[in-house]
Formats: structure tokens, C-alpha cells, sequence
């Protein structure tokens, strides 16, 4: 995999934690069983992650719903 496919992480560097080591890690000695299991691995996380997300966005919309000024 060439370095320009590989995917830039936003933020500062090391900020992402080993989801920006993963994206520099060269795939290239994987057999396709390892990366058909790293791919499910990896969509399970994002399952994951996108469910705490969802939580904090909650949480935020009622932090701001609460300490929402009053109209008069």
C-alpha cells in the first residue's frame, strides 16, 4: 500500500491512539482470512465507537437543553 492510500488522521498526532498506528501499518504479509477477521474487528469498533457517540450527543443536547437560557 502506498503512503498516499493510507488514511490522515485530523487532529494533532497520537491524539487518535492506536487507530493512527493502525492506518500506518502495512497490510501487505495479511492472508485474507487475517484481513476478512480485521476487517469484522475493526467494524466492530466502529459499531462501538459510533455508539458512544451517539451517547455523548445525547448527553450534550441535554446539558444544553437544562442550562438553556429562558425566553421572556
Amino acid at each position: 500500500m502506498d503512503d498516499d492510500d493510507r488514511p490522515r488522521p485530523s487532529g494533532a498526532p497520537g491524539k487518535l491512539g492506536a487507530a493512527s498506528l493502525l492506518a500506518g501499518e502495512s497490510l501487505d504479509s495479511y492472508s485474507l482470512d487475517e484481513l476478512d477477521a480485521r476487517i469484522a474487528l475493526l467494524e466492530d469498533e466502529i459499531a462501538r465507537v459510533a455508539d458512544h457517540r451517539a451517547r455523548a450527543a445525547a448527553h450534550k443536547l441535554a446539558a444544553e437543553t437544562l442550562f438553556k437560557p429562558r425566553s421572556a
